[in-house]
């Protein structure tokens, strides 16, 4: 189905809106102005129906905005996205394999040994970025299915993201999508750390140590339940199990930041209003103080600016007051982000 372009839609809403700005958000193009006398929103809804992919309607600040994808992307992106998730499968496979201690170049059917970290791993990222969808979903926003990465890394990913094709009319809407992702990821990563805390194995700390984990709070908290007598002369080989769960709340920790587009930006910025700025930059500024004692921060932090350039997209209706709700799922995200919180992710 062939369907109008930007300029076409223009002029064809000028019939019967005096338009006053429009503007790009992603795929989508905002139109804001006031309708004609004996004009309807529903009119209009019905009479551009089949000429673009999808219209939404909102009356913000006293003014008619409508919001209009300008290309439909259905047909394309599932197969995109099949092909992601199996390259990621392979390469969590791959990774976990060599994790194990086993090569799979020399034998292929030691990949099978792969399975408990790419499994884990895949279902913690799987059910965050499923969070962020049905949230989405939920609120009317169009949303992309979830983008796996793969990656030549230890750990085979660089994790996954969906895309939000249209913008967001309310805070609410705003903190669900944002919360929803770390809350289920959170959700799937604690059970998994604890079964795996019980199949890995006690040793007595090597005089050269090679890779050293962080520990967050809950780390340190699900290991002294797991093992209250472990003594300073001792140490955990985390199960493949464990040391996905440990990945995934790292994951989650660093998308909590409340910068950019990032998990912890999207609730920062429909919590906190004017401060969201203030509060971006601090939080930048905090971790290259970070990088000082773990150069993982200064990657991190060059990464963040560079795909977000501490910019968000603006909630249509951004007058609307937080309510207790949303304070709420602000709280609870700002807890899970305390709870892994690692100051220095790696040590070698």
């Amino acid at each position: 189905m062939n369907y109008l372009n930007e300029q076409q839609i223009l002029i064809m809403l000028s019939n019967w809106v005096q338009i006053i700005n429009s503007r790009r958000s992603g795929s989508s193009l905002l139109i804001e102005g006031y309708l004609n006398p004996g004009i309807t929103p529903e009119y209009i809804l019905q009479q551009t129906r089949g000429a673009v992919p999808k219209i939404s309607y909102y009356r913000i600040n006293s003014r008619d905005v409508f919001a209009i994808r300008l290309k439909s992307l259905h047909q394309k992106i599932p197969m995109l996205n099949l092909i992601l998730l199996v390259l990621t499968i392979c390469s969590t496979l791959f990774a976990g394999t060599l994790l194990a201690g086993f090569n799979p170049l020399q034998d292929f059917s030691l990949i099978v040994k792969g399975v408990p970290f790419s499994l884990t791993l895949m279902l913690i990222l799987g059910v965050h970025e499923l969070g962020h969808f049905l949230m989405a979903k939920k609120n009317r926003v169009d949303a992309s299915l979830p983008y796996f990465l793969p990656a030549p890394t230890f750990i085979g990913t660089f994790g996954a993201f969906i895309k939000m094709r249209a913008p967001v009319q309310k805070r609410r809407a705003l903190v669900e999508i944002g919360a929803a992702g770390p809350i289920a990821g959170f959700l799937v990563a604690v059970p998994a750390l604890f079964v795996g805390l019980s199949a890995s194995t006690i040793m007595t700390i090597p005089d050269t140590v090679g890779l050293k984990l962080g520990e967050s709070i809950l780390m340190k908290i699900a290991t002294w339940i797991m093992y209250p007598g472990l003594s300073d002369t001792m140490d955990i080989m985390l199960h493949p199990v464990a040391f996905a769960a440990w990945i995934g709340m790292l994951v989650t920790m660093l998308n909590l930041l409340p910068i950019g587009q990032l998990d912890g930006g999207h609730i920062a910025y429909a919590l906190l209003g004017k401060w969201y700025k203030k509060i971006g930059w601090g939080a930048l500024g905090a971790i290259l103080i970070l990088s000082i004692f773990s150069v993982n921060w200064l990657v991190w932090a060059a990464l963040v600016y560079l795909l977000t350039r501490m910019k968000h997209p603006p909630i249509l209706d951004s007058n609307s007051p937080v309510t207790k709700y949303e304070k709420l799922l602000g709280i609870i995200t700002l807890l899970i982000f305390i709870l892994t919180f690692i100051p220095v992710p790696f040590q070698f």
